[in-house]
């Protein structure tokens, strides 16, 4: 019911063009769950009929994303460690983990916040712990824009490719989903092995 109330919506906001698609993915960038492929496969295939250009298609798309990270990273910068030092004990959060976090995002936070970026259910979520650590700004924009965009390609050249056939979108998405979790934790185990013989 979700997803068809989802679909509704994009094909209202598709009404917008760009802007639409700026206002769904900055939606999906933020602390609201919300399918990026609903918005992103669709307009792929409008660039394969001639209605839209794949320039504009990333351009609003990882515009979109980086302003519903900024939201989250921003929330959390100014809100989080109040809540978290009134709150924090209910959830087994004390200022000894809150120090570790900012320590651990100080040393590893970019490569944190690009593969979050590409992992479904945490996407949205790597901009939270990343603003109560007080992440560097630039380099939480860099690898978050990193990450957004490599998502919204794959997702655009699915649908420009494949179009409506939405049973090998699936089949593709779920494939490609795979081999991208794969390579992260290749690329994880990867950057421990060099972080470990540096220290």
């Amino acid at each position: 019911m979700l997803r068809e109330f989802a679909t509704s919506l994009v094909d209202l906001i598709f009404d917008w063009g760009y802007i639409g698609i700026f206002l769904l993915m900055s939606i999906e960038s933020s602390f609201i769950p919300f399918p990026s492929e609903i918005v992103l496969i669709p307009a792929g295939y409008l660039a394969h009929k001639g209605e839209m250009s794949i320039g504009m298609i990333m351009l609003s798309g990882v515009g979109g994303s980086m302003a519903g990270a900024y939201i989250n990273y921003y929330l959390a910068l100014m809100l989080g460690r109040k809540i978290l030092r009134k709150y924090g004990r209910y959830f087994f959060i004390n200022e000894n983990a809150i120090d570790k976090m900012d320590n651990y995002f100080a040393k590893h936070g970019h490569i944190s916040t690009f593969i979050g970026r590409l992992v479904p259910g945490i996407r949205q979520l790597i901009s939270i712990p990343a603003g109560l650590s007080r992440m560097n700004l630039v380099l939480f924009s860099t690898y978050t824009a990193l990450g957004a965009s490599i998502w919204a390609f794959i997702l655009v050249m699915l649908g420009y490719f494949i179009g409506e056939n939405q049973e090998l979108i699936d089949a593709y998405l779920k494939q490609i989903t795979i081999f991208i979790l794969a390579a992260l934790v290749l690329l994880a185990i990867c950057y421990a092995y060099f972080q470990k013989r540096k220290g």
